[in-house]
């Protein structure tokens, strides 16, 4: 894949994440205002803090997306309905939905279909990317989510929370390229910090990064491939 020569270039590749439970809304602005400022592609926040987000960023153009069923997964399929729902009628446009991985382990395939039908319809045609959580998965769980993301018509899939037990790895987005080809976006999240990190990633296949260091990656970038946006 080809990679970004510059900052402007690999700016829009980030989702500007700020996912921490005890986040206050002056950090919220920050991150909004951060985002702005560096020409990030999206900001990433939970359901709660959509509103505030989407004040700050009203007008800008900028991506606002929402976790739902997050960092767990295991939430009733009706209650991440409403949440999507909640949080697309407080101001995001995209969702970033964790998968129910007990159901994954327990091969309870047609629940987690009915699930990603579900949301797709909630989402109302909305940006869907679906959280893996890769660290948890055999290669095979990991192919099988990715072809039902792509059948029930998600946008992405994403290989983690960054809270659970490791993060994006080159291999899960080699992997996840290859079975959705160039029909969804991947999206790496959870652990990404440096701009190596990140041309590595996009080389791999990641057409979106999600990270809570853009700003520093963005500054890494700008001192070594020059200052333009």
């Amino acid at each position: 894949m080809e990679l970004p020569t510059d900052p402007g270039a690999l700016a829009p590749y980030f989702d500007h994440t700020l996912l921490k439970p005890a986040a206050t809304e002056a950090e919220i602005e920050t991150l909004c205002r951060e985002a702005l400022d560096y020409n990030f592609g999206a900001v990433c926040v939970h359901g709660s803090r959509v509103e505030v987000a989407a004040s700050f960023l009203e007008g800008a153009g900028q991506h606002l997306a929402a976790v739902v069923g997050f960092p767990l997964g295991a939430t009733c399929p009706d209650v991440k309905a409403y949440e999507a729902r909640a949080c697309l009628a407080a101001g995001a446009s995209e969702l970033d939905v964790v998968v129910n991985l007990g159901w994954v382990k327990d091969g309870q395939w047609g629940r987690i279909g009915a699930e990603l039908d579900l949301l797709r319809e909630a989402a109302d045609g909305s940006c869907l990317k679906l959280i893996l959580e890769t660290c948890y998965l055999t290669r095979e769980e990991k192919i099988r989510l990715c072809q039902m993301a792509q059948g029930s018509g998600w946008d992405y899939v994403k290989t983690s929370t960054g809270f659970g037990s490791g993060g994006a790895t080159l291999a899960d987005v080699t992997l996840m390229r290859e079975t959705v080809g160039g029909h969804l976006g991947v999206k790496a999240s959870g652990g990404i910090r440096s701009l190596d990190d990140a041309l590595a990633f996009i080389g791999a296949g990641a057409t979106r990064i999600g990270a809570s260091a853009g700003v520093s990656i963005l500054q890494e970038a700008r001192q070594r491939m020059g200052q333009g946006r």
